[in-house]
């Protein structure tokens, strides 16, 4: 196994599971991949304090004097580090308890069956009888802002030492967004620049139109249409200067992020010694196993087509895993729950109403709107909605769309339903608790089956 990340972790332990004598080989000092380390986890720390911070300072309306909140900015720090802490070691913890070895270094490939692991001066050839490759993926650096100083990657901005007053954010896609809202909540000024002309694009546009209407009231500028193309970082700030309507525009910052996207982890790890075959875009092409075109080496998560997330590595993962131990197993990817952690979240899983129409699928969609939901109306948190996307014959549904509080929670309930080939009416029949937000679903399924009860 190269790669200790959420796939490479996962399909590391399942294996020892199923029976094989697994090696995990990991280049840097801790396990866990840059979900675990600079990624997922650490984003998501620091956009739960932020959180906490918001509603600290907007109790008041509540009838709690919030008069004396402050931000510790060391302190929130050092909590986004504690959760990473525990998180790595977790990992750890599952190697030993499984039995697990890791070898810590730079992996090549020589052939299809053997490797090289450089560790500073010291190199060691491995063979293997199977190989899985989780080599994950990297940020993407683009002309004029090359990293260092105060023009950062998504992992130096979770990392500042100090809160920016004035952060400028490049990319308008789910990363971009997402620490543009957590450090919008902890009274970072952030302004967006969007090379095309909508921030993400992977949602619909009636999700959009929330999300970047709660982005506006929490003082985030976004700028469409807007071409980056230098910073300057003359030690105390940095000058961005960006396009817009043909002519140049200049915003002076405390740091400037570039969040464009990443690029799979595929270059210069022996792919060609080996003769695996990759794609266009360097994604290495496998087969419904996770094998490549190399009998006994598979490949999984970033550095293979489909989108990039964390529990679709450690799924494929699984998969594989199976696959080397004589097991059927193929990949399913028929709901793949995606979540965007902005304020409100949003969730998605399944088809929109227009892929299930250009796959040729006949399908209607039935929604609830947040502000008819009595606990969302107690929570403060009345913008968004469920959509339900089904089949016009049969009423099975295909998709779902979420934006609300705790939608990524709650499209795990979607995504089996889907899975399961559930229809509406068993949605609509299923028994919700009340007061809850996941009431909302139940009624989106009443609207679906025609009994819009609660709207």
């Amino acid at each position: 196994m190269i790669g200790s990340g959420p796939g490479g972790y996962v399909a590391a332990v399942h294996a020892a599971e199923l029976g094989q004598k697994v090696t995990v080989i990991e280049e840097n000092k801790d396990l866990g991949g840059v979900c675990l380390r600079v990624g997922c986890i650490p984003s998501k720390a620091l956009i739960q304090v932020g959180h906490d911070y918001q509603t600290a300072l907007q109790s008041a309306e509540e009838g709690i004097n919030s008069n004396d909140t402050q931000l510790d900015w060391d302190k929130v720090q050092h909590f986004r580090a504690g959760v990473v802490q525990h998180m790595t070691k977790g990992v750890a913890y599952l190697f030993k308890k499984n039995k697990v070895d890791v070898i810590h270094g730079t992996a090549f490939l020589k052939d299809a069956h053997s490797l090289r692991v450089m560790n500073g001066d010291h190199a060691q050839t491995y063979t293997f009888k199977h190989l899985i490759l989780a080599t994950g993926s990297h940020p993407i650096e683009i002309g004029g802002f090359k990293f260092g100083g105060r023009i950062l990657d998504s992992t130096g901005l979770l990392e500042l030492k100090e809160k920016p007053k004035e952060l400028v954010l490049i990319g308008g896609g789910y990363i971009g967004c997402e620490l543009a809202g957590a450090y919008a909540n902890f009274g970072t000024h952030v302004t967006i620049l969007e090379g095309t002309d909508a921030i993400l694009r992977n949602y619909e546009k009636d999700i959009v139109k929330i999300a970047q209407k709660k982005m506006k009231q929490h003082g985030i500028d976004v700028v469409t249409s807007a071409m980056a193309k230098s910073a300057d970082d003359h030690g105390d700030g940095v000058t961005v200067t960006y396009t817009v309507d043909g002519a140049d525009k200049q915003i002076e910052a405390d740091a400037v992020c570039v969040a464009v996207g990443r690029r799979p982890n595929t270059k210069n790890i022996g792919l060609e010694q080996a003769g695996i075959e990759t794609d266009d875009h360097g994604l290495i092409k496998v087969n419904a196993q996770g094998e490549t075109n190399v009998a006994g080496i598979y490949a999984i998560g970033d550095i293979v087509p489909g989108a990039a997330l964390a529990h679709k590595a450690s799924y494929e993962g699984k998969v594989a895993a199976e696959a080397i131990a004589g097991q059927s197993s193929t990949v399913d990817y028929r709901a793949m729950p995606a979540v965007c952690y902005l304020d409100p979240e949003i969730a998605t899983t399944g088809l929109t109403a227009q892929e299930a129409k250009d796959q040729g699928l006949d399908v209607k969609s039935a929604k609830f709107p947040f502000s008819a939901n009595g606990r969302a109306v107690a929570m403060r948190a009345t913008d968004g909605f469920v959509r339900l996307v089904f089949t016009t014959d049969t009423q099975q549904v295909v998709g779902a769309q979420i934006i609300g509080a705790d939608a990524s929670d709650m499209i795990s309930e979607l995504s089996l339903a889907i899975e399961s080939g559930n229809t509406v009416e068993d949605i609509a029949l299923t028994i919700h608790p009340h007061p809850s937000l996941s009431e909302a679903i139940m009624d989106a399924a009443d609207v679906g089956i025609g009994y819009p009860t609660n709207i």
